[in-house]
């Protein structure tokens, strides 16, 4: 089971942005020197809930500092981006990484409408559009004299420049917050990434994506590639004491919760607008399934318990809230001399 940190960070007001972003870069570097399998990067708008806000511009510079880490999106919004802007600017940054990019996909956030206001996209457009931009860009990435008619997007090129490193073109995963998505995926013979889940939920899910594989007719061989790119999310936190971890990362999990529900419901407050699914998931902000934090033993415990699922990786936030990056790198650290060394133990017993 692969490791990697998802930088998720929040800076609860402007006067904490040039150093959330700072703390952010040294978080990359940190796991690329640590070893981590990948750094993840989220988009979100306008609210401080994810400080450096474009993850197609904070690869680019993390692509320059770190020299083993993949680096992937968890997710970009592509009903925002358009696909051949964003396909020319994932060559640019698959070449400067010499491949370690991940072009995870979605189609936008459930939750805060105001990041479709700040662009002028209807929300009810979202996922249309991520299947159209998704396409348009493949086929840029392998295509000369591209033309292509849509719904939404009318393009003539006769070549993308740069060519992508990747042959042919840079990996793509997609996200998969319900059910049905994830299945249709299966149906298409690729992985995905889960959101925070229950644990049951969690070997639910993974068990009818690999019945769903077989079904389609894809071979053991097909079904193992896929299930070594599955991804799914826990915030992790790791202190020498259970005790200590409580301490630290339960007023921080809770004082996040609140603060991605602030501005939403300002909006809904002065405008009477929220999206459909404003809810989230429970498990998303339960402690008890969201929030894997202990001592060591105890977080690798509650880790093996995802790996015998047979899941690729792990997306591991582990800065929450108003939490400080010297506690952090302190949890980073902990948890890269203390938890991952017993996990891959075991794996190899």
């Amino acid at each position: 089971m692969k490791f990697s940190s998802f930088l998720f960070p929040e800076a609860a007001n402007p006067d904490l942005d040039h150093a959330v972003i700072h703390e952010s870069i040294a978080e990359a570097r940190l796991c690329d020197e640590l070893g981590f399998d990948v750094v993840w990067l989220a988009e979100h708008h306008f609210d401080g809930n994810c400080a450096y806000v474009d993850p197609v511009s904070f690869a680019a510079a993390l692509a320059t500092c770190t020299r083993r880490v993949r680096i992937g999106f968890a997710v970009a919004q592509m009903s925002l981006h358009h696909p051949i802007r964003m396909a020319e600017q994932m060559a640019l940054i698959d070449n400067i990484t010499d491949g370690r990019l991940i072009v995870g996909l979605g189609r936008g956030t459930a939750y805060n409408i105001y990041d479709y206001q700040g662009y002028g996209i209807d929300p009810a457009e979202a996922q249309d559009r991520l299947l159209e931009a998704e396409e348009i860009m493949i086929r840029a990435w392998t295509e000369e004299d591209l033309e292509y008619k849509g719904r939404f997007w009318d393009v003539k090129l006769p070549r993308l420049r740069p060519v992508p490193y990747t042959k042919p073109h840079p990996f793509i995963l997609r996200a998969a917050s319900g059910e049905q998505s994830m299945v249709e995926l299966a149906r298409e013979g690729r992985p995905f990434m889960m959101n925070v889940q229950t644990l049951d939920v969690t070997r639910a899910r993974i068990d009818l994506y690999r019945r769903t594989l077989r079904e389609a007719g894809y071979d053991e061989a097909h079904v193992a590639r896929c299930m070594d790119e599955v991804w799914v999310w826990r915030n992790v936190f790791v202190a020498e004491t259970d005790a200590e971890a409580e301490r630290v990362v339960i007023p921080a999990f809770h004082a996040q919760q609140e603060q991605r529900a602030r501005l939403r419901n300002r909006v809904a407050a002065e405008q009477g607008l929220r999206l459909k699914h404003e809810t989230a998931p429970p498990a998303r902000t339960s402690t008890e399934h969201a929030l894997f934090a202990g001592s060591p033993a105890t977080v690798a415990q509650k880790l093996a318990e995802l790996a015998v699922l047979g899941v690729g990786g792990v997306i591991m936030q582990f800065r929450l809230g108003p939490m400080s990056w010297e506690e952090t790198e302190n949890s980073i650290r902990l948890f890269a001399a203390k938890v991952a060394p017993e996990l891959r133990a075991k794996a190899a017993a």
